[in-house]
């Protein structure tokens, strides 16, 4: 059994970035920029007004005569002459010679005359050729997560589509006699099958959209075939249930039977002791806990630094923290994840920390991580927490 620090770094070490794909900047909000982008042209690409208003060469008058007009989008190429303006709006090219621009609250027209009430400094309200951005220099580094601001700046360059790592196909394995789809009645001794919705939700929160979802009785032929379909088929497989030591956990003995390097068995936490993490090749395989609520804290640890990692972002988001609203309690030896609700910067751990109880859950906006070593927080002391509320 090992201790969960060296259980992320055995992932971190284990997981591959994925291969970079080009595509359309509508398609990359959220993914992960896998090469430098230089500018292909200057930005802006011509000089132009930052106001409506009139361009003029400044000098001591404060009238000038109206010779005509540009709005954004014309392309002919005006001269001024002393004592001429023209009449700009934002984002329309000015005059070649033309050194400010007066914005309209400040001007008065008189017939083919505009008369100044103010005047701003030289070279005002002009945006220069290049001012943002120069053709040829750098852009954005490799490893940005694309927001809408960085893709619209792209768009405003001209470019149509960038590389950026892919996103894994993922699948999801759920193995258990006892499992009934949601929708029709309880048969005796039997549950509701949740953790594929749960996991594949937390999936596409985390920016996964190729995911495929599998289920197999408690058989081992059936479990070793199912595993080696499902990891023909994707780039990560999470499998739910069937790891721990009973009779009919067959999950562990399939995925040998496949091949599949065994990195850790076991981890010193609570809950989700019974983790199993392996690989073949750059394929990844996590087997899950079947409770639900162990199996989703097994997610946002351990399942979701990997996504980040093989999709170029950081492997791990810095856990935040909080002060405790209470004494926290808890044995030595064990890393406890629980369940907690984080407001006005105050943490309170929730009732029900059952690893099968969702409810806590389902209200909670963190999870607070309390070190293997960490018998007791005082009131007001320090907690970590992961941020469930991304």
């Amino acid at each position: 059994m090992i201790q969960v620090d060296k259980a992320l770094e055995l992932i971190a070490s284990s997981i591959f970035k994925m291969e970079p794909v080009m595509l359309p900047l509508a398609e990359v909000q959220g993914m992960t920029l896998a090469f430098d982008t230089y500018s292909p042209i200057n930005l802006p690409s011509f000089r132009n007004s930052a106001m409506d208003g009139y361009a003029v060469m400044l000098n001591s008058c404060n009238s000038y005569t109206l010779n005509q007009e540009l709005k954004a989008g014309d392309s002919a190429k005006i001269r001024l002459k002393a004592g001429e303006a023209t009449r700009v709006f934002t984002g329309a090219a000015v005059p070649e010679n033309a050194d400010t621009v007066i914005i309209q609250e400040w001007a008065q027209l008189d017939g083919n005359t505009v008369k100044f009430i103010k005047k701003p400094k030289k070279y005002a309200n002009i945006r220069s050729e290049g001012e943002q951005l120069k053709s040829g220099e750098l852009v954005f580094k490799s490893g940005l997560v694309l927001n809408e601001a960085s893709i619209g700046l792209l768009a405003g360059l001209g470019i149509a589509k960038v590389e950026v790592y892919a996103t894994p196909k993922v699948g999801i394995l759920v193995t258990g006699n006892e499992l009934q789809q949601p929708g029709k009645t309880l048969k005796p001794g039997c549950i509701y099958e949740s953790n594929s919705i749960m996991l594949e939700l937390a999936l596409k929160k985390a920016g996964v959209d190729q995911i495929t979802k599998y289920r197999v009785k408690d058989d081992f032929l059936r479990t070793k075939q199912a595993i080696e379909k499902a990891l023909d088929q994707n780039d990560l497989l999470l499998i739910s249930g069937g790891i721990s030591v009973g009779d009919y956990d067959f999950v562990k003995k399939a995925l040998l039977a496949n091949h599949i390097n065994e990195v850790f068995y076991m981890v010193k936490q609570k809950p989700g002791k019974p983790l199993w993490f392996g690989k073949k090749d750059k394929k990844i395989v996590f087997a899950l806990p079947g409770n639900p609520a162990s199996s989703l804290s097994c997610f946002y640890v351990y399942v979701l630094p990997a996504i980040r990692k093989m999709t170029g972002k950081k492997f791990r988001a810095n856990l935040k923290t909080a002060i405790s609203a209470e004494r926290i309690f808890k044995p030595a030896g064990k890393t406890f994840f629980q369940k907690a609700k984080v407001e006005d910067g105050k943490l309170s751990i929730l009732k029900g920390q059952s690893s099968s109880m969702l409810h806590s859950f389902a209200v909670s906006n963190a999870l607070a991580c309390i070190p293997e070593n960490v018998e007791e927080i005082p009131e007001n002391g320090e907690v970590e927490y992961f941020e469930l509320d991304l």
